[in-house]
């Protein structure tokens, strides 16, 4: 096994316990500061969104920060990376080219909000796209990764279905943690009716789900909640009006049940939610409405 392959499982091992210890969502000054491998310190990032360590001979990362200019997305199950620039000879994309050409395993760092990013590994290019200055690539599961890499760094490409399954599955769970992270970052990492700030326990509500075709992943669509008050929500145990009231349903106020509820739901009772400081963030009103209609229907 040659240095580089070596550097690239080493980052892919050391990104595991990081995603572990940060639950998925990594800082990028860590990225920067990256691990230790035959006493070098290796980055795993850089500025650019092609990124090959000096120690490396090709490639190890790709990244897409929430400002850039490039449109990643996905398409017939598949990740579409754009080229660094419209030349598609320029080093980075030729770099690129070759860790195709060679079926190397790269990490793509999917930046959600500024400073953090989540981090998508093994990642292999499928296809090379000049005519649109784009990459066609593929997740794979690590596991399944770990049984061939002692044979080769290479793997077959005959189980895209799979990968393209696993491609779908990880693209909703960046849109999971990516809303997750801008509704707390909105409110200030506090939930809007008891104001606890301890992110383990807090949640992005979505007031329309997913399901429904106004459920999009916006911030207005969302509210940083607790997990007991995102629970006492999504069973309509309170709902919250477009005048962002909160409304306790009628068969619990009138419940006798100890301090617990009295102190957790029934005091809450017509007061206000705490809105994010900016006025863009707040919920909008159209989805509120939405979810306070099948609220009062339980009343």
């Amino acid at each position: 096994m040659d240095d580089d392959l070596k550097i690239r499982l080493a980052a892919f091992d050391w990104l595991s316990k990081q995603a572990s210890i940060f639950d998925e969502v990594l800082p990028r000054d860590v990225l920067q500061s990256g691990f230790i491998y035959a006493g070098k310190r290796i980055a795993v990032i850089s500025p650019q969104g092609i990124f090959k360590p000096k120690e490396m001979q090709f490639p190890l990362s790709i990244t897409t920060s929430p400002e850039s200019p490039y449109e990643d997305s996905y398409e017939e199950g598949l990740l579409v990376y754009r080229y660094r620039g419209t030349d598609p000879e320029h080093r980075d994309n030729a770099g690129l080219r070759e860790v195709y050409r060679r079926k190397l395993p790269i990490i793509y760092f999917k930046g959600i909000v500024p400073g953090k990013y989540m981090a998508i590994w093994p990642v292999f290019i499928i296809g090379d796209h000049p005519e649109d200055l784009s990459f066609r690539m593929v997740v794979d599961d690590i596991a399944e990764f770990h049984k061939v890499k002692e044979l080769s760094s290479a793997i077959s490409d005959t189980d895209i279905g799979r990968r393209t399954y696993i491609t779908a599955t990880v693209k909703v769970r960046v849109h999971q943690r990516g809303f997750r992270e801008k509704v707390l970052d909105a409110y200030q990492s506090q939930c809007s009716l008891c104001r606890i700030r301890h992110r383990e326990l807090l949640d992005a509500a979505q007031i329309i789900p997913d399901e429904h075709p106004e459920g999009e992943p916006k911030i207005t669509n969302g509210i940083a909640l607790c997990k007991i008050h995102h629970a006492a929500f999504d069973n309509m145990f309170i709902g919250i009006n477009p005048d962002y009231k909160i409304m306790v349903r009628k068969d619990i106020l009138e419940e006798e049940d100890g301090p617990m509820l009295l102190h957790v739901l029934k005091e809450f009772h017509d007061k206000s939610i705490i809105l994010p400081p900016k006025i863009i963030h707040w919920p909008n009103k159209d989805c509120l409405n939405w979810k306070y209609k099948q609220f009062a229907e339980q009343k």
